[in-house]
Parts: C-alpha cells; sequence; structure tokens
C-alpha cells in the first residue's frame, strides 16, 4: 500500500490523504477547528491517523519554506508531527518491551513551485488528456531573480502545458516585485535555491512592478471594506454598480496600474486613495457618515456609489484580462482545453465570460482553485514522479470529507433540546414550500467552499424576499447573491449554458431565461445571474430524490442552496457542528436523509 499525505500550509490550509493513487480524504483545516481561513494543518495530518499506521511520502505545498520550527531538534512542524505520530502508531506492538519501529518515509517541499501544484490539482481532477492550465492568483511562490536587486518576486500568472504521462511545461509566468524596474524578460533567469543549474529558457518570463490581476482584485475588496481575501464578497456587489467615467482605469497596457493600486506583498493591497479626487471624496462622505476608521478605512454597511462602481469596474476590467491570457494560453501552446486555477479562478461571474468568448475551447474551472487545492496538486505530483500519470476521467464528485457513521448521530437524539421525527423526502419538501428554512446533512463533506447538498441550507426559491429572509438568519451582508441547485435534465429550460451541459460544482454564474426570475426570484441576482449546480440521481441520490419532491409540490426542479454556516464561520463538518450552529440561529430544521429523519431545534435565538 502506497500512502501519501500533503497538505498545504497557509490560508485555506488542508490535507490530502491518497493511497494507492486515490483521494481516501481532503480536508480543509477550518473545517476542524472552526476558525475561517485556518492555517497550519495540524489538526488534518492528525487525522491521517485515523486511517492508515504508516505513510510513504509527505508532501508539504506552501508559497515559500520558512516556517515554525520544533524546538531543539530544529524540524519543521509537519515532519515533527508526522515523526512523533509514527512513533505512537507505526510499527508493531505484538510484545510490550517490543520497540516500534516506524517506517521511513520520503519528504517533499513543494513551496518553490506553487503555481504547478494548482496546474497539477486542475489537470489530473480536468479529465483531459492535454491541457494548457492557466494559473491566477494574488501571490504564489518567492522567488528570487538576478535582476531584482535581492527583491524577492511573486508568481502572478501561469501558463503550462500540460500532458499524460507525466508531462508539465511551464511557458508563461507573470511574476512581480516592489522594486521599480518597469517590464523585464526574465527568460532563463529565474533562480531556484534548490537547483540553480536547473533553468527553463523556454519560458517566456515577465517580471514588473505592477500588480498582478488578483492583486488589483485584492485592492477593490479592501476598499469596500472586506478582507482581501473575501473577494467573492466584492464580486457579489459588483452589480449593484455602473460604469464611472471619474474612475482611473485600474489596468494600462495590459498591467495593473500602480498609479491605482499599492501592493503590499504577500498578503496585502490597497487603493492610492489620496491620489485622485473621487476616491478623497468617497472617503470624505465615510467620515462624515461614521463609517470611516483612519486605520482600516470603511467599516460600514452603507455601500457608497462610489465603492460599487469601484467593484463593477473591476470585476469587468478583470475578466478582460483573463480573457487576454486564455487567448494567450490557447496561442502559446496550441491547446484548445483550458484549465483554469489560483484563487481568482473561483470568480464564477468571470468564469461565465470564457464560455461565453471563448465557444470553441474547452474550459474547465477547478473548483477547489483556491490554496487548499494545491494538496491535491502536490498528491498528484509525486504519484506522477512515482509513476506515469494517466487520464483518471472528470471528476464527477468533490464530496472529499471524512466518511461518518449515520448510526453515531443517534447518540444525540435523546437530548432534551431536539426533537426527531420520521421523516421522508416528500415530508421535507412540504416543510420547504411551507417557507421553512431546512439544512442537509449527509455523507462526505464538499472539497472547496461550495456546498453541493451534503452540507447545505434549503429554501423555496419562488419566495420572492427569500434572498433577504436567508441573509438575515445567515448574518451575512444584504447584497449577497444565493446559489440553487437543479435537475441537470432541466436546465437549458431556466438557464443559459451558452451550449455546455452542465455546472455540476457551482463554478458559473449563468444568466437565466426570460421568464425565470419571476418564477425563482429569491436566487436570480440583481444582474440576472445565478450560480447554479446540476445534478443527477448519480450524483446524488437523496438531493436530487428531494429536488424531484419539491418538484412535484411546487413546478420548479430547483432548491435555494447556500451553505451550511452562518456568516463568517466555515461549513459545517461534523453532526456537532451542525446542531451548534442550528443551536445559535434562528434555524430550527435538519433533515438527515441517510436516516430518514427530521431534526428540530426550538429556538428563541436572535
Amino acid at each position: 500500500m502506497s500512502v501519501i499525505v500533503s497538505c498545504a500550509r497557509g490560508h485555506n490550509a488542508s490535507t490530502t490523504l491518497m493511497v494507492d493513487g486515490k483521494i481516501v480524504f481532503y480536508l480543509e483545516e477550518e473545517r476542524i477547528t472552526r476558525r475561517k481561513y485556518d492555517g497550519g494543518p495540524l489538526m488534518g495530518l492528525l487525522k491521517v491517523f485515523d486511517y492508515v499506521d504508516h505513510i510513504d511520502h509527505l508532501v508539504v505545498c506552501h508559497t515559500h519554506k520558512s516556517g515554525p520550527e520544533l524546538d531543539w531538534t530544529g524540524e519543521s512542524v509537519y515532519e515533527g508531527i508526522i515523526r512523533k505520530m509514527l512513533r505512537t502508531t507505526g510499527g508493531t506492538f505484538d510484545h510490550p518491551l517490543k520497540p516500534v519501529k516506524p517506517k521511513p518515509y520520503e519528504y517533499h517541499e513543494c513551496s518553490n513551485i506553487h503555481h504547478q501544484m494548482h496546474a497539477t490539482c486542475a489537470f489530473m481532477n480536468s479529465g483531459f488528456d492535454t491541457a494548457a492550465c492557466l494559473v491566477v492568483d494574488g501571490a504564489g511562490s518567492f522567488l528570487q531573480t538576478d535582476i531584482s536587486k535581492h527583491e524577492t518576486c511573486f508568481e502572478f500568472e501561469s501558463i503550462f502545458k500540460v500532458s499524460h504521462p507525466s508531462k508539465i511545461e511551464p511557458v508563461y509566468k507573470h511574476i512581480g516585485t516592489s522594486y521599480p524596474l518597469g517590464v523585464k524578460s526574465l527568460r532563463g533567469l529565474l533562480v531556484d535555491e534548490e537547483k540553480p543549474e536547473d533553468v527553463d529558457e523556454a519560458c517566456d518570463t515577465i517580471l514588473t512592478e505592477y500588480p498582478g490581476i488578483t492583486k488589483c482584485y485584492e485592492s477593490a475588496t479592501r476598499y469596500a471594506g472586506f478582507k482581501t481575501i473575501d473577494a467573492g464578497k466584492l464580486m457579489g456587489l459588483s452589480p449593484y454598480g455602473q460604469p464611472n467615467p471619474d474612475l482611473p482605469p485600474f489596468f494600462r497596457d495590459g498591467w495593473g496600474n500602480r498609479d491605482v493600486f499599492i501592493p503590499d506583498y504577500p498578503n496585502g493591497s490597497y487603493m492610492n486613495t489620496q491620489r485622485y479626487k473621487i476616491f478623497m471624496d468617497d472617503e470624505e462622505e465615510m467620515r462624515r457618515t461614521g463609517q470611516f476608521d483612519e486605520g482600516w478605512g470603511f467599516i460600514g454597511e452603507n455601500y457608497t456609489q462610489t465603492q460599487k462602481d469601484v467593484a463593477y469596474q473591476i470585476q469587468r476590467e478583470s475578466e478582460q484580462e483573463m480573457i487576454k491570457l486564455i487567448r494567450k494560453a490557447h496561442e502559446m501552446t496550441g491547446e484548445k482545453n483550458i484549465c483554469i486555477s489560483g484563487g481568482f479562478g473561483l470568480n464564477c461571474v468571470a468564469n461565465y465570460k470564457y464560455w461565453e468568448e471563448f465557444p470553441d475551447l474547452n474550459i474547465y474551472c477547478e473548483p477547489i482553485s483556491h490554496d487548499g487545492g494545491t494538496s491535491i496538486g502536490g498528491a498528484y505530483h509525486v504519484l506522477n514522479q512515482l509513476q506515469p500519470s494517466r487520464n483518471l476521467g472528470e471528476r464527477k464528485s468533490i464530496y472529499y470529507g471524512p466518511q461518518y457513521d449515520p448510526q453515531t448521530y443517534t447518540q444525540y437524539f435523546e437530548e432534551d433540546f431536539l426533537e426527531v421525527t420520521d421523516t421522508s423526502y416528500d415530508d421535507i419538501a412540504k416543510l420547504i414550500r411551507s417557507g421553512e428554512i431546512v439544512t442537509i446533512f449527509q455523507g462526505r463533506s464538499e472539497g472547496g467552499p461550495r456546498a453541493l447538498g451534503n452540507r447545505s441550507i434549503l429554501f423555496d426559491p419562488t419566495i420572492k424576499d427569500g434572498k433577504d429572509i436567508v441573509n438575515r438568519v445567515k448574518k451575512r451582508e444584504f447584497f449577497r447573491p444565493f446559489a440553487c441547485s437543479m435537475k441537470k435534465e432541466k436546465v437549458h429550460d431556466w438557464f443559459d449554458l451558452k451550449g455546455r451541459e452542465a455546472s455540476p460544482h457551482m463554478m458559473y454564474a449563468v444568466e437565466c431565461k426570460p421568464g425565470v426570475e419571476e418564477k425563482i426570484p429569491s436566487v436570480i441576482h440583481v444582474d440576472g445571474t445565478c450560480r447554479i449546480q446540476t445534478l443527477g440521481e448519480d450524483d446524488n441520490e437523496h438531493y436530487y430524490k428531494l429536488i424531484d419532491a419539491f418538484e412535484k409540490l411546487s413546478g420548479v426542479p430547483i432548491l435555494f442552496n447556500t451553505s451550511f454556516n452562518l456568516g463568517g464561520d466555515p461549513l459545517v463538518e461534523t453532526i456537532e457542528d451542525a446542531i451548534n450552529t442550528l443551536l445559535k440561529s434562528k434555524i430550527e430544521y435538519m433533515y438527515l436523509p441517510e436516516l430518514q429523519k427530521l431534526v428540530k431545534v426550538p429556538n428563541d435565538a436572535e
């Protein structure tokens, strides 16, 4: 048995356990610790030993190699915890005095190839035999060059040409630095500290002082008062804006406009508000209304029109920059198969635009595009070194979490604060149709940020003010839209997929067809789009049958679907997380389809 354990260290920390080439589980650290975006996947590494008693390979993925070390031994925390766990779980215990002899394992450090890990994850999940992989994120691996005056450089955008078996070649990179050097070609000048002789002359590498696409988006996100990592909120705000001729261009000559954006590498970025009158006037208005903190910026809830217009403009301009990169990837590699990953790959509004712009390209947007997905890429990276890679087919499911025994849920059924009754698909459909919010908890949790019917909050999409109702209950910003799940065979009656057949992982905010918004108003955003999940019975049997029961009642083969959590919390992972979420919210119902039980938590939560 070959055991590969791969972990991603930074924000969206995650652990992937792969045995004999198959993913046993993928789990983000925040799901265990209940701290959003938690780093340092220590709990995930401990979880590994619930499944195996030895490992053959440990893979550590990040953007740089420096990190916490253990006292005395000087080991990295990750090597140290594996050593200690192997000492207690590996070897033999058939005699109390017989020493434990853990099997040795091989250590792989992948922090200098961060974008390659994103690309590997996407390609191996795409089902393509060959592809161009485009990776776009805020700041990938920390790199050194011969001409950046000892300043650290950061990966912004990369293109790889990838094929089976086990071939991945970088063909383009945009890397950035805060050093004022304009635009420089670095063909053959990148330095790998581990392998200084390994210089790739073929890769068209451009070093600039200009921020990348994602850094620019982070700046606009910060201007709206959100954390830079919460770019998805800005995406939801963008349709409330409009073209504003007083705003400066956010990209100029193909690069982020350094006059507008001040990158704070590696993890932040700011708008240069004192350079432009429109921003100074806007901040003065925020001060006047008590919504401005001199150390942070906007702290209110009443977004100004300028903030909305900034969101609108950065969304539109960044989409166009991405379209240019997709075209570049196609032209440089000759590939019609395009994989998109990295943090910007989660921009489902932009992802839909690519369908429209490139009807003849096969575009795959990786659903675990954020840094958590690099642990999957790291596992496949090592696997592909051990044996020639092969096409595994397009990934049908991202229910990657640990498997739980539904019978263990019954231990809580006798609690006096729970009411548990037998139920059925029809009963739950009627409950939802009556206007109740119902959560669903089943099977393995979803990998990535999208809830796909195993850890979801469900509601009737036909209720006009449903978005406002659920946003209040979840304690989210008023403007944030909701997704829906629907029967795959009915999708073309409701939404325009631009010639595509399915959207299984909620990676596209698609346009609804005429007349649809009036039928399902609570899931259609102000721009006439919805982030949709299409599924068949083979994809998620219980969930599909519930949607089918709802359709028989309402004539609508669609359920309002949002993640099972409250604002600021991670997606629930365990049954305990689920019950606790009900206890601290106004949500009262949880459906357990594997047991056909309905759990009610009567509460008066505020």
